[in-house]
């Protein structure tokens, strides 16, 4: 007779071992990349503005076309891969956004740039709820979180890397080059993915795939392990109903509001996160900083989500509801503080720059693994890439939104306090999710 081994029973029981070692430093160079060229058409802005003869607000379509790419990429991926498997969809995305990227540097115009940027975008998407979905399911539940979320700090180390190797190529190469290098790099990255990088086993066991694909990979985790004759199934402690498709269970009656207060949650916060990543530099310069300071200073914010590594270990311990609502009520007070930090000096500006970067970015990657340990493997792909997919929206807004407030001409202090109210807003939805699901 056959035996039954549960996936996640046997991750839980296992050390986390080379061969998973790999697949998270795949992902991690993902969320990389995405950050690094998400992050580059805002990089490259002032140059724009100088190289084309334009006004700065006519960026704001280009700077928002790679986000309704990432939007409608993140959202259309989602089922894909729950489907079709988040291998395929991870690295033909990858794939995507790095060749179209290279191709951005050819731009001659603004809707030239602006149509790349949106096929761009398109990958870019795809890519990281993919990521976060395919390393949660390589992941045991006592890490999970620290290490999901040390992942997907790649994220905003690529946007911060992007800054500082921008404000060193642009002087020197023009944009043009800054353009060619961030995708050049991902899209060698793509092509190792194909040949190293393995198909989910619970993903495997879902679609009842053959038991010797999912025990020749478990057995890379552990080649002493009997699994000989064994059938695998996934992780049955959440409520699921796999004879519905990953759609119909996220918005089921189970599911529905936990995902809307998670996508509300998502969308405030790249309100914050897009508005400063792509007007930061152009706020900056109008404010007579040396033209290299801006996107260093930027950089800074964006590095600040490697507070998520600490961030991931309480949530393995602690509960991650409260924790992030906490993390994004500071955010909102540091955030509230950086026009009144301009007329304080640099040293000033810099350490509320970073400690508003750490608290926002800490809470924004750590809400990919509050959503990947929310939902069931069933739907996992879907509900993770439609809380990105669905926030970005977020990012949208947060750049129509400051773009539209510099025309307004309102000043810097009152720009940072508007800037500052979205992250209240999500501290109330990670509230009431504690309180309808508990710590889900």
């Amino acid at each position: 007779m056959s035996r039954t081994v549960n996936i996640q029973q046997f991750l839980n029981e296992n050390r986390f071992s080379p061969y998973q070692w790999m697949i998270f430093v795949i992902c991690f160079l993902v969320a990389f990349f995405d950050g690094m060229d998400t992050a580059a058409i805002g990089y490259i802005a002032p140059s724009l503005l100088d190289d084309w003869g334009i006004e700065k607000k006519e960026l704001a379509p280009v700077l928002s076309a790679a986000l309704f790419g990432l939007a409608i990429g993140a959202v259309v991926s989602g089922p894909l891969a729950d489907k079709f498997g988040r291998k395929i969809v991870l690295t033909a995305s990858v794939i995507l956004f790095s060749g179209f990227c290279v191709a951005s540097a050819w731009a001659q115009d603004l809707t030239q740039m602006a149509v790349l940027r949106f096929i761009t975008g398109l990958g870019l998407g795809a890519a990281m709820p993919n990521a976060v979905t395919l390393l949660t399911e390589y992941c045991p539940d006592h890490k999970r979180a620290m290490i999901v979320n040390t992942m997907y700090c790649g994220f905003p180390v690529g946007a911060a890397a992007g800054g500082f190797f921008a404000s060193w190529l642009i002087p020197a190469y023009g944009w043009q080059t800054a353009l060619m290098w961030c995708g050049l790099l991902p899209l060698v990255l793509g092509v190792l993915m194909v040949f190293l990088l393995p198909r989910s086993v619970s993903y495997l066991a879902v679609k009842k795939k053959p038991a010797e694909q999912i025990r020749r990979i478990l057995k890379r985790i552990n080649p002493n392990a009997d699994l000989d004759g064994a059938e695998f199934v996934v992780d049955q402690s959440k409520i699921t109903h796999s004879s519905e498709n990953p759609m119909a269970m996220v918005l089921g009656s189970h599911f529905r509001f936990g995902s809307i207060l998670l996508w509300l949650s998502y969308f405030t916060g790249l309100i914050i996160f897009y508005a400063m990543i792509n007007w930061m530099p152009v706020l900056f310069k109008e404010a007579n900083m040396p033209p290299e300071l801006g996107p260093r200073i930027s950089g800074l914010f964006a590095l600040g989500g490697l507070g998520a590594i600490a961030s991931g270990y309480l949530m393995d311990r602690f509960n991650g509801n409260k924790l992030i609502a906490l993390l994004s009520f500071l955010t909102a007070v540091s955030v509230a503080c950086i026009g009144w930090a301009l007329g304080q000096g640099l040293g000033m500006l810099i350490a509320v720059v970073l400690f508003a970067g750490v608290m926002q970015n800490t809470a924004q990657t750590s809400l990919p693994a509050l959503a990947a340990k929310f939902y069931p493997a069933e739907c996992r792909s879907t509900g993770v890439s439609w809380m990105l997919g669905i926030g970005r929206f977020g990012a949208i807004a947060g750049t129509f939104l400051t773009g539209q407030l510099i025309a307004w001409k309102l000043d810097f202090i009152t720009i940072f306090v508007i800037l500052a109210v979205p992250s209240l807003i999500l501290s109330v939805c990670l509230l009431l999710k504690q309180k309808i699901y508990g710590d889900n």
